[in-house]
């Protein structure tokens, strides 16, 4: 999808900046959690595909919260009257008479505000991990702890900008170093630490149950069953608003765009159109790149935790400068290892040998593993499929300093003048059969 242009929508003297892109028959406003950026959505992955998701079906409108990403900066934290004011700005601004919205997390409340007090402006409304009490109570023992507001303000207010938000509504991908900088790059363009702070102490006081009952909009309430937020509470909104329907979900992410995005995604297009387009995952024939540093946990013992580091980092470099020079894409890093893709496997074989070269300068060897197959590119950028596994597999079976590879890949590189010692049939822990596997001489 081309990058839809950012616009801006007069919300009295505050300029708010929204996109509108998709190409579906139905209008459909989607309300941010904590932060956003419009623009810097489309850099990153997973954001980007959930997007486009959405527009398969829908013509968007995605906005930034006055305050936060494109729009203008404030001295305080937004009333939720003021923030519904820039949405009626920002459909004014769009053509937009009437639309369904998608919602999630902290947007939540704000949202059904706005239903309750603009029912002529909404026609249906899809709730995902909606925050609908702030802070724990005898009669609403499903919202967050006060420990848990303090840990996470505190949180923001000394590591802001390194993804540590992550910690709490993606838990599965804060060790995701490639993602956990993505997301503190969002983080920092998105809020400022002061202003998340004070959005987040505004969090503790809400508590939107009241407005439930004046919700009519045909309403969905979507909730991963391990998330952040207790699924208790999604129950609770589903028994109150009249004619709502629940779906759980599983997962233990908060975050709307990880995760299975294509199940949640799915629910809403088929709660908002009447039907569901099966989503074929995007695949590629790509040859898989798995290196690691041979015995390094020794290594790490005999330099202690400063050189180590300084090693691992000497070691990132001459990797990413190989990547770039043989067109390799890193997926990610894995402690003292690189998983990276290539689009052909002679090129991926010529920079799995040139970074042992280089690297063996620094005193130690890394092992490589290729495979050539098909790959599902998912949601964060990642990749996955049996051929991801199977690359995997052969690295492990390799020695120090060697490059071992598949089958497939000698096939495919056949008069590249590349020569290889068959290293026999091998087992492959996870995978079925046995597999010939050969080093690169």
């Amino acid at each position: 999808m081309e990058i839809p242009r950012t616009r801006y929508a007069k919300s009295d003297d505050l300029n708010i900046a929204y996109q509108v892109f998709g190409e579906g028959q139905i209008d459909l406003v989607f309300v941010s959690g904590l932060i956003s950026h419009v623009e810097l959505a489309w850099e990153i992955p997973a954001l980007a595909r959930f997007f486009e998701r959405l527009g398969r079906f829908a013509r968007v409108i995605n906005f930034d919260k006055r305050g936060q990403g494109m729009s203008d900066p404030v001295g305080g934290v937004p009333t939720l009257e003021e923030r519904m004011d820039d949405v009626r700005a920002v459909m004014d601004a769009a053509g937009v008479e009437r639309a369904a919205f998608f919602t999630v997390s902290e947007g939540g409340p704000m949202t059904l505000l706005f239903t309750a007090t603009y029912p002529e402006r909404v026609s249906a409304l899809v709730l995902y991990g909606t925050l609908l009490k702030g802070t724990y109570s005898e009669d609403f023992p499903c919202a967050p702890s006060r420990e848990l507001w303090d840990m996470f303000i505190e949180a923001v207010e000394s590591e802001w900008g390194s993804g540590i938000s992550l910690n709490l509504i993606a838990p599965g991908y804060a060790l995701d170093e490639d993602f956990a900088a993505q997301w503190g790059r969002y983080e920092r363009l998105a809020s400022s630490p002061g202003m998340t702070r004070d959005v987040l102490r505004m969090c503790t006081q809400i508590d939107a149950r009241h407005v439930l009952s004046a919700i009519n909009a045909p309403t969905l309430v979507l909730h991963r069953t391990e998330e952040l937020l207790p699924v208790e509470g999604a129950r609770y909104m589903a028994e109150h608003i009249q004619g709502a329907r629940l779906v759980e979900l599983p997962g233990d992410d908060h975050l709307f765009c990880v995760g299975d995005t294509d199940a949640l995604v799915g629910e809403a297009e088929e709660f908002l159109t009447g039907t569901r387009h099966d989503h074929e995952p995007d695949r590629i024939l790509a040859t898989v790149m798995f290196t690691d540093i041979v015995d390094s946990t020794r290594r790490a013992a005999e330099l202690g935790d400063r050189g180590w580091r300084e090693l691992v980092e000497r070691h990132d470099q001459l990797m990413r400068r190989e990547l770039d020079r043989h067109r390799g894409r890193e997926v990610k890093t894995m402690g003292d290892g690189f998983f990276a893709t290539f689009d052909g496997p002679a090129r991926a074989i010529r920079c799995a040998c040139a970074a042992r070269d280089a690297i063996r300068a620094l005193g130690i060897e890394i092992r490589a593993g290729l495979h050539t197959g098909e790959c599902e590119l998912v949601g964060n950028g990642d990749v996955r499929g049996i051929a991801v596994n199977i690359g995997a597999r052969v690295g492990s079976s390799a020695n120090a300093g060697e490059v071992l590879v598949s089958r497939t890949v000698t096939d495919l590189v056949a008069g590249s003048g590349i020569e290889f010692a068959d290293r026999g049939l091998h087992a492959l822990k996870g995978v079925p059969g046995e597999w010939q596997l050969y080093a690169v001489g």
